[in-house]
């Protein structure tokens, strides 16, 4: 959840666009950014991308696409960056510089350390901001912090934000000092697979299926500035949703600080007004659409929308500009009657990657928005529709690009605590692991439910951190019940949630039929090709099966698709090949862990994956 600063009440005023320029301009760091002093870590990959970053060009692009203001700061760049004892007081030398927003272990960090889970991480950004005037007030947000966040503003506790994959502000308003020169210092605390948290395939000593830690900020850091009473947050629930006929979504404007005042709603169709809806803040305000354009993958149409808010009197205090589609997800029952997932009440075969979202050089963080863009565009051109996020949680714009795209995504939610066994029953966690993914999984959510693109939940995958599995389910289902869950993807099904997954390696396979649930495959494949310059290890590179050749390599992927077509025909709902990239020390992605090289013939791929969907009838 985001952390609800206290506010001071002085009366908000609507400020010129010539001050807001100022204010922006003045919200510079104090000293220019050097990309000379700044180069990759030495490490066994660099991606193209990764070889175009500089200081000045490191993740530019506004962080949040579905409630976007047209004035921030960017903060990323360089920091101060200082590792010490947990128990240690905060430093007064900061010795080193990292590139933020790359975790400290990698490569386009510049430091690429490993950090215990007895250290902590400080940095340190001096600013150049002027208080704003007139009751405005000043956010200081973080799109992911790993895991622990402490933030001081000129030696002012402004807040603390437990949580590896949420995004988190904070209102420094009152800690900015007249002059204008302000300092930002944060303490990261991460325990990695030391501690209970959700820290999906990070480990300090990597190996097989674990992969390279990642810890401290990895997401955009970022200002604004806003009123008193601010948009903060927008809720979009889509309600009936008819193509070419009259729809509806709901919209909730949740407003900081107070619930009066009003919000005035404009949809636009490219570019033409097609509706408007006016009515109070924090209530579900129904906005109809006339002759509904539905989002499917083959058409991922987006309605844009803006978002106005006025208060009692009647002036304007904020707006923010937002986008939303009709789509409905549920399980539908094919022409034989047997369950599959379905699209705006139509059946659709759902298949694409397991997704495991890391980088040789960003680890957690692509190197770019254009390099994260590639993944996405390449799981269309090779004919799929759908990616399953594996236990991690990406930055917005991912969604958003998705979104926009066509990509149906699974989203799981990282895994953290002990595992189980395939025959074991839930683990008891305690009390403070418990209520900590509780925590975090609603925050998950949060996040993310109002992007189109994501479609089902995963709460727990393999017995990774697997507990009250029944009651997890049924809260995500109260929760959310826009979406699909699968409660245990893999070998540790409960008979709960909406699909019986089951993992094959390499397969393919399928559960039995069942009157309530969908049959699922939620892993299979693993087809591993190591191609030499492209490899994170020379040796201890690995594939559920390993080929010598691309020849051998795409043949045997045809003899996988040659045996799930008669799965599809007999039922099978979905299924995700593992994988999208190879990652680490595994071998067996579509792409090299670099991307450069694809490893499948797309034209032979998609042919395929037709297939497939015209099996399912869709």
């Amino acid at each position: 959840m985001n952390p609800c600063p206290r506010v001071c009440c002085t009366r908000p005023a609507v400020l010129p666009a010539a001050w807001l320029a100022g204010w922006l301009l003045a919200a510079a760091p104090v000293a220019a950014q050097q990309p000379s002093a700044w180069k990759p870590a030495p490490g066994p990959l660099l991606t193209p991308w990764g070889e175009k970053l500089t200081p000045k060009n490191a993740w530019p692009e506004y962080p949040r696409p579905q409630m976007k203001r047209s004035r921030w700061t960017n903060l990323n760049g360089l920091w101060e960056l200082a590792i010490t004892p947990r128990e240690a007081e905060q430093p007064k030398v900061f010795p080193e510089k990292i590139l933020v927003p790359f975790p400290v272990e990698s490569r386009l960090s510049g430091v690429k350390k490993a950090v215990l889970p007895q250290q902590v991480l400080w940095y340190r950004r001096r600013v150049k901001l002027a208080p704003p005037p007139g009751g405005k007030r000043v956010l200081l947000h973080f799109g992911a912090v790993d895991w622990e966040a402490q933030v001081w503003v000129n030696g002012r506790q402004v807040g603390t934000h437990r949580g590896g994959y949420d995004p988190f502000w904070f209102d420094i308003t009152e800690a900015l000092r007249p002059g204008g020169k302000q300092q930002i210092v944060v303490r990261v605390w991460d325990p990695t697979d030391q501690g209970y948290q959700p820290r999906g395939k990070q480990v300090l000593r990597p190996q097989g299926i674990w992969y390279t830690a990642v810890s401290g900020i990895w997401q955009t850091v970022w200002l604004e500035v806003v009123p008193r009473h601010f948009i903060r947050r927008l809720k979009i629930v889509p309600r009936t949703v008819q193509a070419g006929r009259e729809s509806q979504v709901d919209v909730t404007v949740q407003v900081q600080g107070t619930k009066s005042g009003k919000v005035h709603l404009r949809v636009r169709a490219e570019g033409e007004l097609v509706s408007t809806a006016t009515g109070p803040a924090s209530v579900p305000l129904p906005v109809v659409v006339p002759r509904g354009r539905l989002w499917t993958p083959e058409d991922p149409f987006l309605y844009q929308m803006e978002v106005r808010y006025f208060d009692s009197r009647g002036r304007l205090q904020d707006r923010v500009q937002s986008y939303f589609a009709l789509r409905t997800v549920q399980l539908v029952r094919d022409a034989q009657g047997r369950l599959r997932l379905g699209l705006n009440g139509r059946v659709v075969f759902q298949y694409g990657p397991l997704d495991q979202g890391w980088w040789p050089d960003g680890l957690y963080t692509p190197p770019s928005d254009q390099a994260m863009l590639h993944d996405l565009q390449t799981v269309k051109r090779l004919g799929m529709n759908m990616i399953r996020k594996h236990v991690k949680v990406e930055p917005a714009r991912w969604y958003y690009h998705c979104d926009r795209l066509g990509i149906l995504v699974w989203q799981d939610m990282p895994n953290g605590d002990r595992h189980i066994g395939p025959k074991d029953p839930d683990l008891e966690r305690t009390p403070e692991s418990a209520e900590n993914y509780r925590r975090e999984l609603q925050a998950m959510i949060d996040s993310l439910h109002n992007h189109p693109s994501v479609v089902l939940w995963v709460p727990f995958n393999e017995g990774w951190g697997q507990f009250d599995t029944a009651g997890v389910t049924d809260w995500l289902k109260r929760y959310d019940p826009t979406r699909l869950v699968i409660s245990a993807s893999g070998w540790t099904d409960r008979g709960t949630g909406d699909a019986h997954d089951i993992h094959r390696y390499p397969g393919p396979a399928m559960p039995p039929l069942e009157p309530r649930r969908a049959a699922v495959l939620g892993e299979f494949g693993g087809l591993g090709l190591p191609l030499k310059g492209h490899l994170w290890w020379n040796k201890r590179n690995w594939g559920y099966r390993t080929f010598r050749t691309r020849e051998e390599l795409q043949a045997n992927y045809d003899q996988l698709m040659q045996k799930l077509l008669p799965l599809v025909e007999k039922g099978l709902a979905a299924a995700v090949y593992t994988q999208l990239t190879d990652v680490e020390g595994e071998v067996n992605g579509l792409m090299t862990y670099d991307r450069r090289v694809l490893k499948f013939d797309p034209r032979r791929l998609r042919r395929w994956h037709e297939k497939l969907y015209q099996a399912a009838g869709r």
